[in-house]
């Protein structure tokens, strides 16, 4: 079996015996057909996945590949005919950069090689499974280098997994952090790293390769507090819709309405977590502008819990769309009930037996209309503040389109998704029927954050604390002997001024 690293997952040995990328694929390419003349030669040492899509991305990036085998034969027909597959002894000596695309427990068996190496650059692209991580102090690359100490080893490429190899790098996944001791080396692994269309990132020296070959082992670190935060939410309303819904009818009158709870009472409580949260998208905001009108400068760090919070904004509106957008999944579902179909069949008959010939309240038809209405223009505005979060979105944006969209947008989907509750909840609020186990409706809960948001939007943009809220973004302090005077165009100034 072969004994390659892969970048970005931990294969298991079946998978490392499977090819990645079909022969047929491979050479259907002109470009991987044939090296081209005088091009730059690298080495590549291990034949398993990874490996296989380096030497491909490097092929098409017009180098000369080199890959060591203990079995040429056998590996040859796995890569892009372009590539030439020799005895590792072999590719060693004709490159002066070789990837070592082994795992780590096989890094001894190359120590027959350690005259050829000498003097040539190792770019360890391994890694570790999270239990080596915790375990061992040292990481891969180190390792590698105690055990050729007249090699340079460059950590690199450990981030990117073998589909980016293949299909090239995208957005989000184009950073290649780098770190080794040697300048020099690290600047001939970027400028490869450049030729292969990605964007080397200098980290340090190799030291900093524990803390490079611990970021594939992370999973979503941004999204622990936020997902943690939306759970939370939902659990407690959910639990709030069902002591109203569920529990009371029970307890109080013998009605079991126990079906609810997968369809119903879910949907009720959706839209109280994704209003919540995008109210809690934009309350760091105007706690992060009070704060500063408070202290009268700008220069004074946020506390850490806040600092936090700022940075976790993007998160926590994603995570809020998502809950909107199940909201208005689950609202659809709703006619498809039978309870629903049971329901109006028993309001059709308790019609005829009042012998009401016809049921009409404009005030309720006028309501509904309006709540739906509201309801997809704020699905719709959160929409567009999802979409721009991405990142290819969000690249072909200048800051000012971009802030317009997350800033303005953002808190017109707020007003809008407001306007959306009050409407559903109209006069209920101040009906003493509606307050079961004394718990008021579940709608007044999730207005307190909301309006509170809006109303100290409202207060920012009073004359008195917007110029002077202005003024602190634009480096004035309070108690400073330093002059300052505010542009003619104050409305400009404004609108280009920002946390």
């Amino acid at each position: 079996m072969s004994h390659s690293a892969s970048a970005a997952s931990t294969s298991t040995p079946g998978e490392m015996d499977k090819p990645l990328i079909s022969r047929r694929l491979v050479d259907s390419d002109g470009s991987l057909a044939e090296a081209a003349s005088g091009a730059p030669k690298v080495g590549i040492l291990g034949t398993g996945d990874f490996a296989r899509s380096l030497a491909t991305r490097l092929v098409r990036s017009g180098f000369s590949v080199v890959v060591g085998s203990r079995n040429p034969k056998r590996t040859a027909g796995l890569f892009p005919s372009a590539a030439q597959v020799v005895f590792q002894a072999e590719a060693v000596e004709s490159s002066e950069v070789i990837f070592v695309a082994v795992f780590r427990e096989h890094y001894s068996s190359l120590c027959g090689l350690s005259g050829q190496l000498a003097g040539k650059i190792l770019v360890d692209v391994s890694n570790p499974t999270e239990q080596e991580h915790l375990q061992l102090r040292e990481s891969n690359a180190e390792y590698l280098a105690a055990l050729f100490p007249t090699c340079t080893v460059v950590k690199a490429f450990n981030v990117i997994s073998a589909w980016t190899l293949q299909a090239g790098p995208r957005d989000g996944n184009r950073q290649v952090p780098i770190c080794s001791d040697q300048p020099e080396a690290k600047r001939v692994v970027s400028e490869l790293a450049h030729a292969m269309g990605f964007t080397p990132v200098d980290v340090g020296s190799l030291a900093a390769a524990w803390e490079v070959e611990a970021r594939p082992l992370h999973l979503f670190p941004s999204w622990k507090v936020p997902v943690l935060l939306a759970l939370g939410l939902f659990v407690f309303f959910y639990a709030y819709n069902l002591t109203r819904d569920v529990l009371q009818p029970y307890v109080r009158e013998g009605k079991s309405k126990f079906y609810k709870l997968p369809l119903s009472v879910v949907n009720t409580s959706l839209p109280c977590v994704a209003y919540v949260l995008l109210s809690l998208v934009y309350l760091p905001g105007v706690l992060a502008a009070a704060l500063q009108l408070w202290r009268g400068t700008k220069y004074s760090r946020f506390p850490d819990w806040l600092d936090h919070w700022l940075q976790h904004r993007k998160q926590i509106g994603l995570l809020s769309f998502f809950c909107a957008a199940l909201h208005a999944l689950y609202s659809m579902c709703l006619p498809l009930r039978i309870s629903y179909r049971y329901d109006l069949v028993n309001l059709a008959l308790k019609q005829v037996l009042t012998n009401k010939s016809h049921l009409w309240v404009e005030e309720n038809v006028w309501r509904m209309e309006i709540y739906l209405s509201l309801g997809v223009l704020a699905l719709g505005t959160l929409s567009l503040l999802a979409v721009t979060s991405l990142p290819s979105i969000a690249n072909s944006l200048n800051w000012r389109e971009f802030s317009f969209v997350q800033s303005s947008l953002g808190f017109v989907a707020l007003v809008l998704s407001t306007l959306h509750t009050l409407t559903y909840g109209w006069t209920r609020a101040f009906e003493e029927s509606r307050y079961k186990f004394y718990l008021p409706p579940t709608f007044t809960l999730t207005l307190l954050v909301p309006c509170l948001v809006i109303l100290a939007k409202a207060l920012f943009l009073l004359p008195c604390v917007s110029r002077r809220l202005t003024r602190i973004r634009r480096g004035w302090e309070k108690d400073s002997a330093v002059k300052f005077t505010l542009p003619v165009d104050h409305a400009l100034g404004q609108k280009t001024s920002h946390l």
